[in-house]
């Protein structure tokens, strides 16, 4: 489309109140108790914290929640980008914000880590339907406030799970869609048992053909919670996980495939003995991953008050894949003889696994008196990994063995932090924040990739602010943050990386009257040997990064919520940056080339937003949302071969409310058409180059080359909701 339409941010109410008895009215699961807020206090920030953030709660999730995963239902929040593997939302998703891809979001459930430990990636298609248990969730950009795992390099997102449900409710949810989509869940509540205990609970199902060629999803997931509460305890266990089998759809397309057939998914294929081209039906990721937490919230006096959590996390599960003439040595197969001549290559299927486990700890105390907010708290973690393979099938065995393993590497990390922060009220209208973090990590791994790894990271992140309340509706605020971050695995395998820092500030104006909410800020990111994506993929589709040394991300970000009357309001926000590698060095036709600055890799310049929403009656909503991103190159030499192009984006969505009488309480019908103008846009790729040095003589010569993800057109999902 040529036209740029806005887009939204779903920028919600600023002062997110984390008072241990405050409720809110859920009218379709009756009186909601929001004490539970107090399990993820410790991370989350308000309006008087300098800090850059957005908030999204389950009533600003719900019209759109209709299987699509957690990137893409916040994919109209301010510098955030959103894709998806299959072209539709639903398998594997992906998120940048501020041009920072997952791997640097630092992601929290209830306050426990959830990035892999390894690969600091965040994998939602491992929970499908995980925003269907999710109270609220908060993005704050940049740095942010100290949290666990990894430290936050472009934003930090904290999620908080169902909260308490006063009142018992069961719910039956079902949608269906384009690509044979179908998603059905089902949620109970008990209600409060004797005023003290609750136990709730979630089944969910989502099946998807994708819209890539065979991109298919076939997705389960749970969630089951109890829940003790007293004057001055809260407890919560909580039980929850998925199982997912999606087939491969990462190795993209090329510009010719891209023009002639964009649903062309080369995965799986090969050619068959007759010298027709196949498609290996099982080409698929098939993973588990069971997540188990304990939450003790302790009102020890009224000032005093604690978190304590224990958390532990099993994942098991593999990629299968189809290889065609494999060399017998990357197996340790012995050559053999057959019909006379020697055979050192066979077609088989592999698996390659991974098998690990996650626990540790976290714990916070908060004391809270007059102009005194002080919060001491921090985590011990650990992550002990398996990465093994096996092949399942070969047309020429050799001589291997039922089970063996032709490759066995492990891996063990520990994370230790703890962190002191504060906010004092100097005055009415004057508050100073301040926030120191010390962080070790300790990383030990064998493998053919990694190499031997037994490293060792130290790391203090302090951060400090003020903030100016001109008057009730002008709030001013500066800050300024520091956080270091180990390299993850696939680092590894381009050599020795190095750790990287990051100096952030943040310079914000919030204007708050009751028809219109604004957030304006400025921010300055200033790297040291920032792991930058190179645009270059590894063997299983995980991007490649590599220190870049001196950069930098600058930019401009705004969003707004404004009423334009009892029916109509509006949710634009925009964000403009510049983000740069200093002095950059690149390698080409094996000579070493000054660039100069140049553009970091995946970080538009440009991204635009805006929710237009129309609320006749109390019972209907209808929303206009749309986005566009500006250009982006996906590798850092400003190559034309590497330029994703700029596009827009337009959804409609429709949500009505039947309300009842009697034990049916609401039936709520949702409709979500997404790509209303049938943009063909492409929201993600990879580069890379290679030296050809066969080609002339004495001569290398670069290569280079691109790959892209396209998404779907038009399409839409339905849903259904009986509330009871």
């Amino acid at each position: 489309m040529k036209s740029v339409l806005f887009t939204i941010v779903a920028l919600i109410s600023f002062n997110l109140g984390l008072r241990a008895q405050e409720h809110e009215i859920d009218s379709l699961q009756g009186s909601k108790v929001v004490l539970d807020e107090v399990f993820v206090s410790a991370l989350r920030v308000t309006k008087e914290s300098p800090v850059t953030f957005s908030n999204l709660t389950k009533e600003d999730i719900k019209p759109r929640n209709l299987g699509q995963d957690i990137p893409v239902l916040m994919n109209f929040l301010p510098s955030v980008v959103t894709t998806t593997d299959a072209g539709a939302g639903v398998g594997y998703t992906g998120i940048r914000v501020r041009g920072s891809d997952a791997t640097r979001v630092n992601v929290t459930i209830n306050g426990i880590p959830y990035n892999d430990a390894e690969s600091q990636g965040t994998f939602w298609v491992n929970m499908p339907d995980f925003a269907s248990s999710t109270e609220s969730l908060q993005l704050q950009r940049g740095v942010g406030t100290s949290t666990n795992g990894a430290g936050a390099f472009g934003a930090s997102l904290n999620v908080l799970t169902d909260g308490f449900s006063q009142d018992a409710y069961g719910q039956i949810s079902s949608s269906v869609g384009s690509f044979n989509t179908f998603r059905h869940n089902l949620k109970f509540s008990t209600g409060m048992l004797n005023e003290k205990v609750e136990i709730s609970g979630r089944l969910s199902k989502i099946n998807s053909d994708g819209y890539i060629d065979r991109a298919r999803s076939d997705l389960d997931s749970y969630f089951l919670q109890g829940a003790y509460k007293d004057d001055n305890t809260l407890i919560k266990a909580l039980l929850f996980g998925g199982h997912e089998i999606t087939y491969q759809a990462w190795y993209g397309i090329d510009a010719q495939t891209l023009q002639d057939d964009r649903t062309f998914n080369p995965s799986g294929i090969y050619t068959d003995e007759n010298g027709n081209t196949q498609f290996y039906d099982n080409e698929v990721d098939n993973y588990k991953q069971d997540h188990a937490q304990l939450l003790w919230n302790e009102q020890i006096s009224e000032y005093w008050s604690t978190n304590i959590a224990l958390h532990y996390t099993r994942g098991r599960g593999f990629f299968e894949q189809f290889r065609e003439d494999d060399d017998f040595a990357t197996y340790s197969f012995e050559p053999i003889t057959v019909d006379g001549d020697e055979v050192n290559t066979t077609d088989l299927i592999r698996r390659r696994w991974l098998d690990n486990d996650f626990y540790g700890t976290v714990f916070s105390a908060n004391y809270k008196k007059n102009k005194l907010d002080l919060i001491v708290g921090g985590g011990f973690n650990k992550y002990e990994g398996d990465h093994f393979g096996e092949v399942i099938w070969a047309r020429y065995a050799s001589n291997s063995s039922y089970k063996d393993r032709y490759y066995d590497d492990n891996s063990t990390k520990t994370d230790f932090n703890i962190y002191t922060k504060a906010n004092y009220q100097l005055n009415d209208q004057w508050s100073l924040y301040a926030d120191l973090q010390y962080r070790t990590v300790g990383y030990e791994a064998n493998g053919e990739d990694t190499g031997v790894v037994d490293d060792t990271f130290n790391f203090f992140n302090p951060k400090a602010g003020v903030t100016f309340d001109l008057n009730k509706n002008n709030n001013f605020y500066f800050s300024y943050a520091v956080a270091n971050r180990e390299p993850n695995r696939n680092d590894y395998e381009s050599g020795n990386p190095k750790p990287e820092r990051l100096n952030d500030f943040e310079l914000g104006w919030r204007y708050l009257s009751a028809d219109v909410q604004v957030n304006t800020n400025m921010y300055y990111m200033n790297y040291k040997d920032q792991l930058v994506l190179t645009g270059q993929l590894n063997d299983v589709g995980a991007p490649l990064r590599e220190n870049v040394g001196e950069s930098y991300r600058l930019g401009l970000e705004l969003d707004a919520h404004i009423k334009l009357g009892p029916t109509w309001s509006i949710k634009p926000n925009l964000a403009l940056s510049t983000n740069k590698n200093q002095d950059f060095v690149f390698e080409r036709d094996g000579e070493l080339e000054e660039l100069g600055n140049t553009n970091i890799a995946f970080s538009p310049n440009l991204i635009l937003g805006n929710i237009i929403s129309y609320d006749p009656t109390n019972n209907l909503n209808v929303s206009f949302l749309s986005k566009y991103v500006g250009k982006q190159y996906m590798g850092n030499i400003d190559s034309d071969n590497s330029v994703l192009d700029a596009y827009s984006q337009s959804d409609l969505n429709v949500q009505y409310t039947f309300n009842c009488n009697g034990f049916l309480k609401s039936i709520v019908l949702s409709g979500l058409v997404n790509n209303v103008f049938n943009a063909k846009y492409v929201s993600n790729g990879y580069f890379y180059t290679y030296d050809d040095d066969f080609s002339v003589p004495d001569t290398i010569t670069t290569i280079e080359g691109a790959g892209y993800y396209p998404q779907a057109g038009t399409n839409f999902l339905l849903g259904a909701t009986v509330n009871f």
